[in-house]
């Protein structure tokens, strides 16, 4: 069976619940999702106040401080919010994967090449120890260990080694303070857990994402052998094509959404689920040049209309205004804009409820600095 763009567009919203707002609660969104994408503070507040009817932040927060969710580095080696069963278990086959990146020759321009990657893995593991430990503090340790080496590269070079993970104050509701890291086995009390099958984590990616192709599965988690992992679950899937002839692999208990759906207008964080987990991202970009990843950078983030990415948007806060500037990626008609325009309105109640609200609408293409 072929499936069309629209076809995959709107599965693609139904399972990240972008169509209507869900009753789940955060941990079950962030278990649903796989995480959310946290490498900034703003954005998974915005991608679950875009899923979850009457979205409270302090459930994030609350939930950083009982440590019943994380920030963790994980697919994409990128932090994503997730919950403490899902760190255990995801970041061993992370892992490896991030080890492989500090002594080659285009880390850092070469800084840790030469370097013995276990010894420097004795003094990450000896440097951070079973409290957390500041950003700032373990660089320092980082230039008294490794003098003739950058600072900078050696921490980060402990940050991909050792399973770690951000604590609070960082993640919290409104707080972005600098990052304070721990040891993933102290702060959750627990070790990881290596059993957890590939399978079952591609299963999961297809519940939330699919259909999709092994490409996309790739694209998503960065792990290999994904042809494998799918032949493994057998007849847990089935099989699909799109319109190039790709084939598509979903989870053979799903049913695909009417591509009739109406789709509400989104605005979505930057570099938002949704945008990032598809090798083939036309299915939320539409077909017609889509934007590059690069355009949703530097908190430049997209909005949904008719479930397709129709413009961006930026939001600007000073002197108690905060100026939400949208800037169309094409004409779009009255009845789109008062949507655009009400959605946004919401969304600035949320993020800036003490600022003074201004939404702009300016001509497609343009400028979205002030």
């Amino acid at each position: 069976m072929q499936l069309s763009n629209r076809t995959l567009n709107r599965t693609l919203l139904a399972r990240q619940h972008l169509l209507e707002r869900s009753t789940l609660t955060t941990d079950q969104m962030c278990e649903h999702l796989v995480g959310l994408q946290a490498q900034d503070v703003p954005p998974p507040f915005i991608g679950l106040w875009s899923r979850i009817t009457d979205f409270d932040p302090a459930t994030v927060s609350k939930g950083l401080d009982d440590r019943s969710l994380v920030r963790i580095t994980l697919m994409r080696g990128t932090i994503h919010l997730v919950t403490p069963s899902d760190a255990l278990r995801i970041a061993p086959h992370i892992q490896p994967e991030l080890e492989k990146a500090p002594f080659r020759k285009g880390f850092n321009y070469g800084a840790m090449v030469g370097l013995d990657p276990d010894e420097v893995r004795a003094h990450g593991e000896a440097a951070l120890g079973d409290e957390p430990k500041s950003a700032a503090d373990l660089r320092a340790e980082a230039a008294r260990r490794y003098p003739d080496r950058d600072a900078g590269a050696v921490l980060q070079t402990w940050l991909y080694q050792l399973p770690v993970l951000q604590t609070p104050p960082r993640g919290r509701w409104g707080d972005n303070s600098r990052p304070v890291w721990s040891r993933v086995q102290p702060w959750l009390g627990a070790p990881l857990d290596p059993t957890y099958p590939v399978p079952e984590l591609i299963l999961r990616y297809l519940r939330a994402f699919g259909p999709a192709s092994t490409m996309d599965m790739q694209a998503w988690s960065r792990l290999p052998a994904m042809k494998k992992a799918v032949a493994e679950l057998g007849d847990r899937v089935r099989t699909y094509t799109d319109a190039r002839g790709r084939t598509l692999y979903d989870a053979a208990d799903l049913e695909l959404a009417d591509p009739d759906l109406p789709a509400p207008v989104r605005l979505l964080g930057w570099y938002d689920n949704a945008l990032l987990s598809h090798q083939d991202r036309a299915r939320i970009t539409g077909d017609d040049n889509p934007p590059t990843l690069r355009a949703f950078a530097t908190n430049v983030s997209p909005i949904l209309i008719d479930g397709f990415a129709a413009g961006v948007y930026k939001i600007f806060v000073k002197s108690g205004t905060a100026r939400l500037r949208i800037s169309p990626a094409r004409p779009w008609t009255k009845t789109e804009a008062a949507q655009v325009e009400a959605e946004a309105s919401a969304l600035l109640a949320f993020l800036e409820a003490e600022s003074e609200p201004v939404v702009e609408i300016l001509e497609p293409g343009a400028d979205l600095r002030p």
